[in-house]
């Protein structure tokens, strides 16, 4: 009888001990896969470390739904309560990407061509489908038909094009494109020069090339006189650079590194735990 009840008692601790021991494997894995996404998202910042306007990103977590073995308040008697409860987690899930929308250093490179927006908003870029889309690059030039495009050969919103006399162009911090032409003293003004504001900018999608996608989240583009409202002014001759920090994306590399291997650590106490159990039976 003792040794039927002995067997009862084993078969019993070794069950609970390796639904135990899998949670545990379970839980190490998210946090592997969560810290695996954060070293891939530091990746691509230190990447665009170079890259004009670029804006860089941190990655959120959230916890996962918690195993809750005893409700705090529940009745340990007539007049007592458990003052804290048993909950136990079970790892944690990539929440979200959010993109920071800091302003980068102004490199002054004149070029007449090239512009920086000092302050929020975005230059608005007109794809071969007519279709806007929006960045803070703000490296231009002028094709062989003398409209001014981005680098991807996209027009620049609404679109300008200069003679072929043109002898400078000027562009004032709100926007004003004015052309001199050879023999004529007054300059001409070929257009305006928007400047697009977002409800929601860090709801925008990134959509490659330094263009981003109006989303449902960002609300829809307001276009806007540069300067005006919540919009920044435009500078000639400068571009901005990226605002990730190499010192900070290291600190954060490393400290996504260590949480990495303490969570395989994890998985492989609990592996090592599951097999001493296992040997019990």
């Amino acid at each position: 009888m003792n040794k039927v009840l002995k067997l009862i008692f084993v078969f019993c601790f070794t069950s609970f001990s390796s639904v135990a021991m899998m949670r545990a494997l379970n839980t190490a894995a998210t946090g592997m896969a969560s810290q695996e996404a954060n070293v891939n998202t530091i990746s691509n910042n230190i990447a665009n470390v170079n890259t004009t306007g670029f804006k860089k990103e941190r990655a959120e977590f959230d916890t996962l739904l918690y195993h809750t073995y005893k409700e705090a308040g529940s009745k340990t008697g007539n007049n007592t309560l458990h003052n804290t409860g048993v909950q136990i987690g079970s790892g944690s899930r990539l929440s979200g990407v959010t993109r920071e929308f800091t302003q980068g250093s102004p490199q002054m490179t004149n070029n007449p061509f090239d512009l920086m927006i000092n302050g929020d908003g975005f230059f608005g870029i007109i794809l071969p489908d007519q279709t806007i889309q929006y960045t803070r690059d703000g490296s231009f030039n002028v094709n062989n038909q003398g409209t001014l495009v981005n680098s991807q050969g996209y027009q620049i919103y609404p679109g300008f094009t200069f003679p072929p006399n043109t002898l400078s162009v000027n562009i004032s911090p709100v926007g004003q494109v004015d052309v001199y032409v050879k023999d004529q003293i007054a300059p001409n003004n070929v257009g305006q020069l928007p400047i697009f504001t977002f409800t929601n900018q860090t709801g925008l999608k990134g959509a490659g090339g330094n263009l981003y996608l109006e989303t449902a989240s960002s609300g829809n583009a307001a276009n806007n006189v540069a300067g005006t409202g919540s919009s920044g002014v435009i500078m000639q001759g400068a571009l901005e650079a990226s605002n990730v920090s190499i010192m900070s994306e290291m600190t954060n590399l490393i400290k996504a590194q260590r949480a990495y291997e303490m969570n395989s650590r994890v998985m492989k106490a609990a592996d090592e735990m599951l097999q001493t159990t296992n040997n019990l039976r």
